[in-house]
């Protein structure tokens, strides 16, 4: 046997390739999706969390930008902003993937990110800019989402 192949509890012989093949598939039958009863409620429910994610990591992203800007001019309380916005973007990154794969850890991750999101839109809500607030905005309707999916899984 080669360093490509392992053997199954049951004697078969897989390679790496075949075993992706199969996981992949049984993804595809939600063989291994779980969780809610309803399988096209919770997809609904999982895009809209992806989505919801996606659009926050990018706003904290800018967000992060202009605020160092702000921190660079000397206005130090942007400082808070940049680091709750880098935290918040990593974590939106996280639930979306985890999410869109409909994996086993989808509702802490989720539940995480909507309190990371509300922690954000705090601190950016402090702060009398449009960025900011276009990021409270995202960083509120994103925690939304997360625990629709959190409750929902």
């Amino acid at each position: 046997m080669n360093g490509l192949e392992f053997t199954i509890s049951r004697g078969m012989d897989m390679n790496r390739r075949e075993m992706i093949g199969a996981a992949a598939g049984a993804m595809a039958m939600g063989v291994v999706t779980g969780g809610v009863a309803n399988a096209a409620d919770s997809e609904v429910i999982c895009e809209a969390c992806d989505d919801g994610c996606n659009t926050c990591r990018s706003t904290c992203l800018a967000c992060v930008a202009e605020c160092l800007e702000e921190v660079a001019a000397g206005k130090t309380a942007y400082a808070k902003c940049v680091q709750l916005c880098l935290d918040c973007a990593d974590i939106c990154g996280a639930c979306s993937a985890i999410s869109a794969r409909k994996g086993p850890m989808t509702a802490i991750i989720a539940a995480a990110c909507a309190d990371a999101c509300d922690k954000c839109a705090a601190e950016c809500e402090k702060h009398d800019d449009e960025t900011c607030k276009a990021c409270a905005a995202a960083c509120r309707a994103c925690a939304k989402e997360c625990r629709e999916l959190a409750a929902a899984d």
